[in-house]
């Protein structure tokens, strides 16, 4: 009895040193971490160090964040911290087979097979290997699996692997949910050192257009018939995917399952859309106050729209500047429509007011201070807002010096809403090139916004009362989504935003307790400090608007 004692006792001691050892690497790694951010770029991180410490701690996050999660070590303090978390090894579920087929390519491949075969037999998941001696093709293999069990197919590539546990958390989706796929995030990997952890959205029929972020990373519940009518083709897994994923909706397991050796690439540029369709007529509204500079650039830019039957509404908020109120005199009233709008600037109200008088099928919300550089940035949105299952259409915008100012709106980002991949470059792949492909996003910005007038005024337009100037595109949006009507992000428009140059930033102390109102209200209606974005992932930063790990 006291030997066994003692071995227990011997037990915990040995649990707890190792926690502590873990606790101590851990902690070294952090300040490994930070050092890394400081050398890369000290004068950011000794900024936000310094909010840090005057406790802005909203402020230091956004700015620590992205910084920190540029070190080559951030991926692996983000392991260490996840290993507490690590699930069981799973065992065989015969309520729930699954069944990996592994393509074999060539000859070389089969040297990358043994990771692959130890991470699934970890697993206890059976194996097929297509092109093998024993199963030569395909239908070879089909004919191998036994279908009455209703078996679950795992395709893998050669040299990936599956993490520890990874079964257990597919077969908990199942007892879940009827889909016909369950797919995970992903990381790669060198040798056996893992990196570019891919933390996915949750389906997004949009993106998936143009980047398969699902196939070799899912299990599918295909029938024989399903697998059969594609015996003869080589990409027989994507193809899979694209089938199934095309019958329902896809559900995400926000865990990294998957470690893999390459990734399908994205198709860039997306392809052009097809401009030839007949376009309705549409109405774009223009709230200005003086600037007539900016105003000026702004008209051009709408008169160039390659685009056939433009209405314009300018709505003037009391501009007082002689040489605006001229222009304004002077505009073409078969072109344009001025409409006087009096009192203190009331974004809401402003667009709503227009929208009522507007004789278009589509409305575009434009501020003034965008500047146009194509011609069919108008008719692309155009296009994309006619369909039954989207609602507000917003075009990608760039600070005058070239960098991303909008590529869509993440929800919870500041524990309010911020714009996706903000400060980004257009040309650099920042995270897997979401920024340059279209996609469905919780919201968009009105700063230059398509959607069809009849869609708009059934969620009864913009909130004039809770958000007269912040946020009321990101309410837009969501009571838009809830109706079935999808915010989209189109980045084959592409415009610059000369960013609250005519208004003005809310700096002074009446715009500063507005906007502390319209943030509270956004917290209130929507819960803004608490949900996760579908689109986004809880393993990112909410502090970073750059697609961060969170650390």
């Amino acid at each position: 009895m006291q030997s066994e004692v003692a071995i227990c006792q011997a037990c915990m001691q040995s649990k707890s040193t190792g926690y502590y050892i873990r606790r101590i690497a851990e902690v070294w790694l952090t300040v490994l971490v930070h050092f890394d951010a400081l050398r890369t770029n000290p004068r950011t991180y000794l900024t936000a160090t310094k909010w840090w410490l005057k406790r802005k701690r909203v402020r230091a996050r956004g700015q620590f964040a992205p910084l920190l999660s540029r070190s080559p070590r951030a991926y692996r303090l983000w392991m260490s911290r996840q290993e507490r978390n690590r699930r069981a090894f799973s065992l065989p579920d015969a309520r729930h087979p699954i069944v990996a087929l592994i393509q074999l390519e060539n000859e070389h491949e089969s040297k990358d097979l043994s990771a692959t075969l130890e991470s699934l037999a970890a697993e206890c998941l059976p194996a097929l290997l297509i092109g093998s001696p024993e199963t030569l093709t395909l239908a070879a293999a089909i004919d191998r699996i036994n279908w009455c069990n209703h078996p679950w197919l795992l395709p893998v590539s050669p040299g990936d692997r599956i993490a520890p546990g990874a079964a257990t958390a597919y077969r908990a989706a199942m007892e879940e949910s009827a889909v016909r796929v369950i797919y995970a995030d992903d990381d790669l990997l060198i040798g056996r050192r893992r990196h570019r952890p891919y933390f996915k959205p949750d389906w997004n029929s949009e993106l998936f257009r143009h980047c398969d972020y699902i196939s070799g990373a899912c299990i599918l519940r295909a029938s024989r018939s399903d697998l059969e009518a594609l015996a003869d083709t080589q990409d027989w897994a994507e193809q899979l995917v694209r089938q199934l994923a095309g019958a329902g909706t896809p559900l995400h397991l926000r865990e990294m399952l998957h470690h893999r050796r390459s990734r399908p690439r994205p198709t860039l540029p997306a392809q052009p859309l097809d401009l030839a369709a007949d376009l309705p007529p549409i109405s774009v509204i223009v709230p200005t106050r003086n600037r007539v500079d900016l105003l000026r650039t702004c008209l051009d830019g709408v008169r160039s729209a390659d685009y056939p039957d433009v209405e314009v509404i300018v709505v003037d908020n009391d501009s007082d500047d002689p040489e605006t109120l001229a222009y304004l005199a002077a505009l073409d009233p078969d072109r344009y429509r001025v409409l006087p709008h009096g009192g203190v600037f009331n974004y809401s109200a402003i667009n709503n007011r227009a929208a009522h008088t507007a004789q278009g099928r589509l409305l575009c919300l434009l501020n003034n201070d965008i500047e146009v550089t194509e011609p069919h940035w108008l008719a692309t949105l155009a296009i994309q807002g006619l369909r039954p299952e989207v609602g507000a259409v917003g075009a990608r915008l760039l600070y005058p010096d070239g960098r991303i100012q909008h590529a869509g709106v993440v929800i919870g980002v500041g524990n309010a809403a911020g714009h996706a991949h903000r400060f980004l470059k257009p040309d650099c792949e920042g995270y897997f090139h979401r920024h340059n492909l279209p996609q469905f996003t919780t919201a968009v910005t009105a700063a230059c916004l398509v959607v069809e007038r009849d869609k708009f005024l059934t969620v009864g337009g913009l909130d004039e009362r809770n958000f007269a100037v912040a946020f009321n595109d990101v309410d837009l949006c969501l009571r838009l989504n809830e109706q079935g009507w999808q915010s989209l992000y189109e980045p084959r428009a592409t415009l610059i935003h000369h960013e609250s140059v005519s208004r003005g930033l809310d700096s002074d102390p009446v715009g500063l307790v507005r906007f502390a109102g319209e943030l509270a209200a956004l917290k209130r209606i929507w819960n803004t400090d608490e949900i996760c974005d579908p689109y986004h992932h809880p393993h990112l930063s909410r502090a970073s608007e750059q697609f961060a790990v969170a650390l």
